[in-house]
């Protein structure tokens, strides 16, 4: 019998081979399957706390290791100015979301879990990353190759941090200027906003000729997921109350504030964030009409959507009043990711009772699980869980940087310039005896850029990050010989006394975000007036305007030669020096109406009363120039 030993070990090992071969191989981690083969595969092996996990988003400050690995957590975001550490190299970024991928990777099932973070002017909490004009300033364009190569610059950025998903873009239409958030907006009107969603295949990669419709899409490792926000209506409430109520019909609805969706989930976005408000008096957070039945069933959107912050607690006035309520009405909704953000043993308690109890049907996780899986699978997450630093060196690259400079210079618009066209102020001379720069503006970089800057509601001041201001850029472009005089708020005997050959008056609003920044009145903030009194009454003088929307200017606008909106430019300055001193032409349009009082707001295009300071469209332009 020893003689037949040997071949019979060898069979008996093959077998043992082919078992452990079979054993190892899962449908859902072939990368050559269907994804929808992919999905059935690994939703037949999950258990209801494996998929009640993936639907739960925590934030980074709760999330280690063993939290991912014990909740089976399927995602983890930064808020706004939530980071690793201060002033966090690519590489420090890189390392904490591994870590927290490496908790995920080490489950029974193994499904990787997502980091998304907000990214809504380039990768706006990292340092020294790029920061893009605000939407406000990019709808003045109208250009949407523009606006996508902006979107493949801050993936890239974003890649370079090790993240994949991004809380971009805000397809807001804002209808009253009020509203804090106004500048996360393109335009009051919805045709601008629907070019400007030309940014999500830049975010994301172009779509694939072949791809059903509503079906997400993600390019690979140097793309990232891109999330259309906030559905529906968030720019349309009362005053522009921050997450109030939007009174108005289903056809204005559906005419205003819906279209940008329809461009979205045609360009393959991947997910959707619900909004805070309500429409007529109902939470969005709870309404099923519209998140099932409209944007799920009629729309056949098949990424997975995605609560605000904390999104189901304010379901209920106080928020978390009842809390268990607002998780069975906020997923029965149809609601698939819940930004948790921190107490989320208490989110995922619940919703295991109520699934257990048949409060919520298995249906509605398994659909929600489905779509948060087949976004994974689409991105190639499965495949590249682990994310490394060969993007590190696109963080604020001189390439992004002249971009977001260029962005700068078509965002600019110019309201006013001399007395008559044939007497302009603008474009400057380069060359001249003795300039002022004046105003709160000109020489801080943390009001240039505004909120969602390193901290959620930005800061003041030149220490945030890396970048130029508009004294700096005036600085870098004057002729060597012309004396820059720079005070903040002089008064008018030291403007008379100096012999100025003109001024520059930079004043605007401080930074701000949503709640925050919500204003009845609208001013620009002190010592901003008496900047301009005190300047353009005894010189002559350009005053640049700093601000998320349009602001109070008809008072100052008699003593003023020249007026330029700016909006929230970003860390590239010198785009505005550019085009002041004629390097450039002005050629920025307004994408919002510029009103003459607030007792006239809301005031938009097209309204019955509509009679406004500078009309929606309205923009002067300059020619490039020699002279200098």
């Amino acid at each position: 019998m020893g003689r037949f030993s040997i071949p019979k070990l060898g069979f008996l090992l093959l077998c043992c081979l082919t078992a452990v071969t079979e054993a190892t191989y899962v449908k859902y981690k072939d990368p050559k399957r269907p994804v929808g083969v992919r999905i059935k595969d690994l939703m037949s092996r999950m258990t209801l706390a494996e998929k009640i996990g993936q639907m739960t988003q925590i934030e980074r400050t709760v999330a280690t290791p063993d939290v991912m690995k014990k909740y089976f957590i399927g995602s983890v975001l930064s808020g706004g100015g939530s980071v690793p550490a201060p002033k966090a190299t690519p590489e420090t970024w890189i390392k904490m979301v591994n870590s927290m991928q490496e908790g995920s990777l080490s489950t029974r099932l193994g499904i990787p879990m997502i980091y998304g973070i907000d990214a809504v002017h380039g990768h706006n909490n990292v340092y020294k990353a790029t920061i893009f004009p605000h939407n406000i300033g990019l709808g003045v364009t109208r250009d949407p190759q523009l606006i996508k190569k902006i979107g493949d610059a801050t993936a890239l950025e974003v890649r370079a941090t090790g993240i994949p998903y991004v809380f971009a873009p805000c397809i807001a239409v804002c209808r009253d200027p009020r509203w804090g958030r106004c500048y996360e907006s393109y335009s009051e009107d919805h045709k601008i906003v629907q070019l400007m969603t030309e940014i999500i295949p830049g975010l994301q990669g172009d779509l694939p000729y072949d791809s059903k419709e509503g079906v997400p899409f993600v390019a690979g490792k140097k793309k990232v997921a891109a999330c259309a926000k906030h559905y529906l209506g968030d720019g349309g409430t009362t005053k522009g109350i921050n997450e109030n109520n939007t009174v108005i019909s289903l056809n204005g609805l559906l005419s205003i504030h819906m279209p940008a969706y329809l461009n979205s989930i045609r360009k393959g976005v991947a997910t959707i964030m619900v909004s805070y408000s309500s429409w007529n008096g109902k939470k969005m957070h709870a309404n099923r009409d519209l998140v099932t039945g409209f944007l799920k069933n009629k729309l056949k959107f098949r990424g997975f959507v995605i609560t605000d912050w904390q999104g189901l607690d304010r379901i209920t006035s106080p928020p978390h009043a009842n809390y268990s309520y607002s998780v069975e009405v906020g997923v029965g909704a149809g609601i698939d990711m819940v930004m948790v953000p921190s107490n989320f043993t208490e989110f995922i308690d619940d919703l295991t009772y109520q699934v257990k109890h048949n409060i919520i049907p298995m249906s509605r996780i398994d659909d929600a699980v489905q779509r948060i899986l087949r976004v994974k699978f689409v991105m190639g997450l499965f495949e590249n869980p682990m994310a490394d630093d060969s993007l590190a060196n696109q963080l604020g690259s001189q390439e992004h940087r002249e971009l977001a400079r260029e962005a700068v210079r078509k965002s600019l618009v110019l309201l006013k310039n001399g007395e008559s066209a044939d007497k302009p102020l603008l474009p400057l001379p380069k060359k001249t005896t003795k300039i002022l720069v004046a105003g709160s503006h000109a020489d801080n970089l943390g009001y240039q850029c505004g909120g969602w800057t390193i901290t959620w509601q930005g800061l003041s001041g030149n220490d945030l990050t890396s970048g130029t201001t508009i004294l700096q850029a005036i600085k870098n472009t004057v002729d060597p010989t012309t004396q820059v005089a720079y005070s903040e708020n002089p008064d008018a005997d030291f403007v008379k006394s100096n012999k100025f050959s003109y001024a520059i008056v930079v004043v605007g609003e401080p930074s701000y975000a949503e709640t925050n920044g919500d204003s009845l009145n609208l001013t620009i903030s002190e010592p901003g007036p008496s900047t301009i009194y005190n300047v353009c009454g005894a010189v002559k003088c350009v005053v640049v305007v700093i601000s998320g929307r349009p602001v109070v200017m008809q008072p100052y606008l008699s003593s003023i030669d020249a007026l330029v909106a700016a909006w929230l430019p970003g860390t590239e300055g010198q785009g505005v020096a550019d085009v002041l001193f004629g390097d450039y032409g002005f050629t920025g349009k307004l994408a919002r109406t510029w009103f003459k009082t607030v007792d006239q707001l809301p005031m938009n295009v097209g309204d019955p009363h509509y009679d406004p300071l500078f009309p929606f469209g309205f923009g002067l332009t300059t020619e490039r120039t020699k002279r200098n």
